[in-house]
């Protein structure tokens, strides 16, 4: 078993940065992939960025290049640099693991979860 706590939402204004934090404990998250997913109010869980155990990343489209996932196998901390934020990236944040072999971005496959951490971005 793998808890997962987030960290480091606020709130913030358009263009503004914020830096969000996966801290797991229980046991190493080294040969997990990764993710952050979201949730916005009225809408369903969207994935967000993804990496898996070896370093590669995936991004949706919405956030490429704005976005950048990392990993500290050394801490067990997962992280979520977002730049230039933007009204529509207000949502609860989530931290989760997938122990499959394969990298996926599918929430399906995502086997741990953290509890979630509010972003929101005033205009």
């Amino acid at each position: 078993q793998v808890q997962l706590v987030e960290s480091g939402g606020g709130l913030v204004q358009a263009g503004d940065s914020l830096r969000l934090s996966c801290a797991a404990s229980g046991r190493t998250i080294s040969r997990d992939h990764m993710a952050w997913f979201r949730q916005a109010p009225g809408k369903e869980r969207e994935f967000v960025a993804a990496i898996s155990w070896f370093g590669i990343t995936n991004y949706v489209p919405s956030v490429e290049g704005r976005f950048t996932i990392s990993r500290d196998n050394a801490k067990n901390t997962v992280s979520l640099q977002m730049n230039t934020l933007k009204p529509e990236d207000t949502a609860v944040y989530y931290c989760a693991a997938a122990t499959r072999v394969a990298f996926t971005i599918s929430e399906a496959e995502y086997d741990y979860w953290g509890q979630g951490t509010q972003v929101t971005v005033s205009s």
